[in-house]
């Protein structure tokens, strides 16, 4: 059997009949507003957060999840309360998020060859909802999982078994992009193979967490063509070498993001 590149990718991505995404740090650029507006909403308690405490909420959690480890037991009222207000301070700047460098036109691509997509998120159905119209992208989707459609969220498998239900398709027919570790373990936990999204200094844990490949962006990705002889589809890269890193390859310098 012809091996495939360990350190190439896209050869990697020929063989899926679907594509599951995650959708903040991979479809769309929030972790900076997220962050910012978790610490202003917990300032607003009068509690501090280091940078290491604040890395939790980037680790795929569902919100309700990410309150309880901040604040402690809460009641269901309190959980909403808190919620609304943390929410508000996302919205007043969600409109500084971008969408991650790429990824539109690999979206596009795939959706025009008719591969099925899926999109598996802890984020709330409204703002899950909210920020695929914005971007004009939720008619790419055939499923999409949010984190009020499951009682668990990442690393717990649920939202991506829901996905590749929801796609009627084989969990070996499936690649996820993550770009946590919580939510990579989601993904190997339901049978998905997957891909990390981020940069080289998070490639080690991405990888250790169960990515077979990282990537920096979606750049890396040429659009699909098809192959002359066998009519398959085919992807070519424009990725410079060592702009990805791959299981068993050492990480790179960061590769610097441009706007999509």
């Amino acid at each position: 059997m012809k091996r495939t590149n360990p350190l190439n990718p896209v050869a990697r991505l020929q063989h899926f009949a679907a594509f599951v995404f995650d959708m903040d740090g991979v479809i769309i650029d929030s972790h900076p507003v997220h962050r910012k507006a978790w610490r202003t909403f917990l300032l607003t308690l009068g509690k501090r957060a280091s940078n290491r405490e604040m890395d939790f909420i980037l680790d795929g959690h569902k919100r309700n999840d990410i309150l309880r480890h901040f604040l402690g037991d809460l009641s269901e009222a309190e959980l909403a309360r808190y919620g609304a207000m943390k929410d508000d301070f996302f919205r007043r700047t969600s409109s500084q998020m971008k969408p991650i460098p790429g990824v539109l036109h690999f979206l596009q691509q795939l959706h025009r060859r008719g591969i099925a997509l899926g999109l598996a998120t802890s984020a709330s159905f409204d703002r899950t909802s909210s920020t695929l119209r914005r971007m004009n992208i939720s008619h790419y989707f055939h499923a999409v999982v949010t984190g009020e459609d499951v009682s668990q969220g990442k690393p717990n498998p649920a939202v991506y078994h829901l996905a590749r239900q929801r796609l009627n398709v084989r969990p070996s027919e499936v690649i996820a992009f993550e770009d946590a570790v919580a939510g990579v373990q989601a993904a190997r936990h339901a049978g998905l193979r997957c891909a990390g999204v981020g940069p080289s200094r998070r490639a080690k844990e991405l990888l250790a967490a169960g990515a077979e490949f990282v990537i920096a962006d979606f750049t890396e990705f040429a659009p699909f063509k098809r192959a002359p002889a066998a009519g398959k589809l085919t992807i070519s890269s424009r990725t410079k070498r060592g702009n990805s890193v791959s299981a068993g390859a050492a990480p790179n310098p960061d590769s610097s993001l441009c706007s999509e």
